[in-house]
């Protein structure tokens, strides 16, 4: 019988507790829902590996090594579960490493990110305005997402354009839109209190330090001083079982 394994690759984060809400959460979904496939870890991220490495005395593969080690292990049979929001720079890598692992498999195989398709944008948007639909007038959420120099930067834009109307908000810390941008329509429809979240796997180190913290960059420092109540909702998406799912629906089809 042919040995298989689901490798599940994300950037990693230097952060125990959000690593295990929001990775570890989603490896143990993928789990129950493919009990055939045995689940592995791996982070792209060079400095997060070290930095686990050196704090928690845990040693996380990179991808590479992740399938040099499997195929040692016999198996045959690799789908490597990508945990990336979108199609950009560090996926591409990702999928350069496993076109160069082919030969050593029966079958290697990569999922696409969350947000590949419109229909992925579809169920996203509706998972975000379904967070924010209860909230009373004067009050919204403003979803935090990296941002990147890849041309997949313009997947924040148009996550916002679809929530047009809606108490959610997207915004980019590293590309567009950025807080400016955002701060101008919250205050446009009035928001009085906005609770900002990571629009991230985890909660990690954006969420803490450019979000969440006191530093007078961070958004909620920026928010509050545009007489805007900030409120910080320190949550990755890997902790909602909605997106678990998602994950679970993009792995199914490569099965």
């Amino acid at each position: 019988m042919t040995k298989k394994a689901i490798l599940a690759v994300s950037f990693g984060t230097t952060f125990p507790k959000t690593r295990e809400k929001t990775i570890g959460a989603t490896e143990r979904a993928l789990k129950k829902a493919f009990p055939a496939y045995d689940v592995f870890r791996a982070f792209t991220s060079r400095i997060v590996r070290a930095r686990v490495a050196k704090n928690e005395g845990q040693v996380f593969d990179d991808p590479a090594t992740a399938l040099d080690r499997l195929s040692n292990q016999g198996y045959g049979e690799v789908i490597v579960q990508s945990f990336y929001i979108i199609p950009g720079i560090e996926y591409g890598q990702l999928k350069q490493v496993v076109n160069t692992y082919q030969s050593k498999f029966k079958k290697l195989k990569l999922s696409q990110p969350l947000l590949d398709t419109f229909d992925d944008f579809q169920m996203l948007t509706y998972f975000m305005e379904k967070q924010s639909a209860s909230l009373p007038a004067g009050e919204a959420i403003l979803w935090m997402g990296h941002g990147t120099a890849h041309s997949s930067f313009t997947t924040y834009a148009c996550l916002d354009h679809m929530l047009a109307g809606t108490k959610s908000y997207v915004g980019a810390v590293e590309s567009y839109p950025d807080i400016t941008d955002e701060l101008t329509r919250l205050k446009h429809a009035q928001i009085k209190k906005v609770y900002l979240q990571p629009l991230m796997m985890v909660a990690g180190n954006h969420a803490h330090n450019d979000m969440a913290s006191d530093n007078p960059h961070s958004w909620k420092s920026i928010v509050d001083a545009n007489n805007i109540d900030a409120q910080p909702r320190l949550k990755g998406l890997g902790e909602y079982p909605e997106i678990q799912q998602l994950f679970i629906e993009k792995l199914s089809k490569l099965i």
